[in-house]
């Protein structure tokens, strides 16, 4: 059976960006950078991107979007959207 992990996307330095979280490990964590700000990338840019990274979603997985703040103490604090979903490795459904 196939781990499971979880993919996220927020913005950094302007950019959208794609990364999959690799828990205890020295691992680099898997990415993908979308050079964009806006638009936002659609349902099946992410998932081109996962495919790129060696990821799917995990069946039955939505994206839950989550709002967040730069300054976290600053309720006037730039919003930031954080979008994660469940995914698995490629590699292992296949093998």
């Amino acid at each position: 059976m196939a781990r499971e992990f979880t993919a996220q996307m927020s913005t950094y330095r302007g950019r959208w960006r794609l990364y999959v979280v690799l828990l205890n490990t020295t691992e680099r964590w898997p990415e993908y950078g979308f050079d964009r700000a806006l638009p936002v990338p659609t349902f099946t840019e992410r998932t081109d991107a996962l495919g790129v990274l060696g990821f799917e979603p995990v069946p039955g997985a939505a994206w839950q979007w989550t709002e967040s703040s730069q300054d976290p103490d600053d309720p006037a604090s730039p919003v930031v959207l954080i979008a994660a979903v469940r995914v698995r490795s490629r590699m292992e459904v296949s093998a």
